[in-house]
């Protein structure tokens, strides 16, 4: 049944092994079980007939860009990794989303499969398009941003966002009521942060990482959030850290000292409060948008002493 349904979305027969797939790409088995582990598969047999047309067309277009000078293998196989790791999110969502659609619509069990396999033949074709789309403006996006860069550090404004005692609630709460939790704080935080012109970078259930351009619009962004949720009253006081400075961009995320002491300030922050590192309490000291406050001075972990400042509006 598990076959029947992965051909359905797969929409063509399994007829390869991958030593077939290897020899009709002109690459060695290490070389295809690279870039097919790249993408996030799990390893097959070597005699088990799994792999298809598409396989094969795909290994062929990663080999070509590697023949023709456009990427190295490794740079290959980062976009290989990107590719991966975000489709697969976002077809673990998608199935989710499927499945509770199917729950409100009262399909039993036993007419699961045959539902499923309706349904990818209805959904599959036009979710393939608005992939594409989505994906061609996101990257128009992403190159515009970075075509002038000439190293691979930018200077950004970093937030985390974190719903205070979000563990402690998750113990106390059914199931649905916390995937609905969570799918209310991520989709407001995004409408947010991308509204305000910034950028969100990744949700983990209860915190959500993003990146503006300047130390004023993450500001406003770190406040709009505070002020969306706490007029929710189902959800949890939300507790905001901004960091500004070099940050490093890699297979869509951010990484370094910036990135970190956000992280840190969030987790000092009070409940309905927005904390921010000296850097950008001195970028925004002279915006009448913003009110200032400096605190006690503290020992961040791993980053030593500093002052941070809360910040409200001006």
């Amino acid at each position: 049944m598990a076959d029947d349904l992965a051909g359905a979305f797969l929409r063509q027969h399994r007829r390869y092994t991958s030593r077939q797939v290897a020899a009709m790409t002109g690459i060695p088995m290490y070389r295809a079980r690279r870039f097919w582990r790249a993408f996030g598969f799990a390893d097959v047999a070597d005699d088990a007939v799994e792999f298809t047309d598409s396989d094969v067309e795909a290994l062929l277009t990663l080999i070509g860009l590697v023949r023709d000078g456009t990427y190295d293998e490794e740079h290959a196989l980062l976009v290989t990794r990107s590719l991966g790791r975000a489709t697969a999110r976002l077809a673990e969502s998608q199935a989710v989303i499927g499945v509770e659609a199917l729950d409100q619509a009262g399909v039993p069990l036993r007419e699961r499969a045959d539902t499923w396999r309706t349904r990818a033949d209805r959904v599959v074709p036009d979710l393939e398009r608005l992939l594409v789309y989505a994906w061609r403006r996101q990257l128009a996006g992403a190159a515009g941003r970075v075509v002038d860069q000439e190293t691979g550090t930018v200077r950004l404004a970093v937030g985390f966002a974190d719903l205070v005692g979000f563990t402690r609630l998750s113990r106390q709460i059914s199931e649905k009521e916390l995937a609905a939790l969570v799918e209310r704080f991520e989709s407001r935080s995004a409408d947010v942060v991308t509204s305000s012109q910034g950028r969100v970078v990744k949700t983990l259930g209860d915190s959500v990482l993003f990146v503006a351009d300047t130390a004023a619009v993450a500001a406003d962004i770190a406040l709009r959030l505070v002020e969306v949720h706490s007029r929710s009253k189902n959800t949890p006081a939300l507790r905001v850290g901004l960091a500004i400075g070099q940050v490093i961009g890699r297979m869509g995320d951010v990484f370094g000292t910036t990135v970190n002491l956000a992280s840190r300030l969030t987790a000092l922050a009070a409940a309905d409060a927005v904390l921010v590192d000296p850097a950008m309490a001195e970028e925004l000291a002279g915006d009448g948008a913003f009110a200032l406050r400096p605190m006690d001075r503290l020992v961040v972990r791993g980053l030593g002493e500093l002052v941070p400042s809360t910040v409200t509006r001006g």
